[in-house]
């Protein structure tokens, strides 16, 4: 990934309620998930992207989203180099939690929360 620029914004500039034609592509694990998650995300663990990418949808704002940004940076190239115009949400579910987003979830009875 050296020398490569992936696409990126910050948490503020991802809508909190996604508009239609607009989604958030979660590709955390699936504990991570479980605990808690942004309502209405697409789930699909980076592990699997490679053989679930026809649940990927085309034509529609793709913002990628993991714990920190990592992850999410890298499934951003790899659906961008694949044809998908995806842009990697900076800072991750911390962020989105920290600026207090909405999570749903939550494990055992617990409230929601990013692990």
């Amino acid at each position: 990934m050296y020398g490569v620029t992936v696409p990126s914004v910050e948490i503020s500039a991802v809508p909190a309620q996604l508009p239609e034609g607009a989604v958030l592509l979660d590709v955390r694990e699936q504990d991570e998930w479980d605990a808690g998650h942004a309502p209405g995300a697409l789930h699909i663990p980076m592990s699997e992207i490679g053989s679930r990418l026809d649940e990927v949808p085309h034509d529609v704002q793709l913002y990628v989203v993991c714990r920190a940004g990592g992850r999410s940076a890298r499934v951003t190239q790899y659906l961008n180099e694949n044809g998908w115009e995806a842009v990697n949400v900076e800072g991750g579910m911390q962020h989105w939690d920290a600026h207090g987003r909405p999570l749903e979830g939550g494990v055992d009875g617990m409230e929601p929360e990013v692990i």
